[in-house]
């Protein structure tokens, strides 16, 4: 990886290229991140870095995290991603990550917290279908239906989908092209669709399939 950085999901609209033609885009407001931790393969095994983004009241941080923040003077940030960047000897604690560092063209992964949709069935969780509803087939036309093996194995298998918690699942989208930078305003738009709801945190990284 050589380069990412902490974010926010504004939202999506769509912007118009050269030939104007529509072009859908997720709006991201990225960093700046403040490089909170820098780790060594001397001290902690490996090389990476410690990026923080959002402000947040001394209120809102425990003691042991204000220590962390204070043992290299860096104000206190609401969220916390390690990275690893290609250029860590490069990059020292305290240095400002901005939006910049992305450019039009560039194809990035984007990982985020998916939507949380609670408890739902089979329909909407795995997209089955649902049985006829003629004949006296009963109130059950969403049901999930018989799911089990005859008297031989006498049970479910492991992986059956069934209904339960749909969603808040941490989802990586890849390959999405970056349309335009705002480095004035933090901004940076891509093409497609990010996981999360609007305000929510994701990490845009170097695509690793690009």
């Amino acid at each position: 990886m050589k380069k990412g950085i902490i974010g926010k999901k504004i939202g999506m609209t769509q912007i118009f290229d050269g030939n104007g033609k529509v072009v859908p885009v997720t709006v991201l407001e990225a960093g700046p991140c403040v490089v909170v931790q820098k780790k060594t393969v001397a001290n902690d095994g490996y090389d990476a870095v410690q990026f923080g983004f959002g402000d947040i009241s001394p209120k809102g941080v425990n003691k042991p995290k204000q220590g962390h923040f204070k043992k290299n003077d860096i104000p206190f940030k609401r969220t916390l991603r390690e990275f690893k960047p290609d250029n860590v000897a490069e990059i020292e604690t305290g240095d400002i990550i901005k939006a910049d560092a992305f450019a039009e063209g560039d194809v990035v992964d984007v990982c985020g917290v998916s939507k949380g949709h609670g408890f739902q069935g089979t329909i909407k969780r795995h997209n089955q279908s649902r049985i006829k509803e003629t004949h006296g087939a009963g109130p059950v036309h969403r049901h999930a239906g018989s799911m089990g093996a005859c008297s031989s194995p006498s049970r479910i298998f492991k992986g059956k989908k069934l209904p339960g918690h749909m969603g808040v699942d941490r989802v990586t989208t890849q390959n999405l092209t970056v349309v335009k930078v705002d480095a004035e305003n933090n901004l940076i738009a891509v093409k497609g669709a990010v996981p999360g709801p609007k305000g929510g945190i994701v990490c845009v990284t170097d695509a690793v399939k690009a």
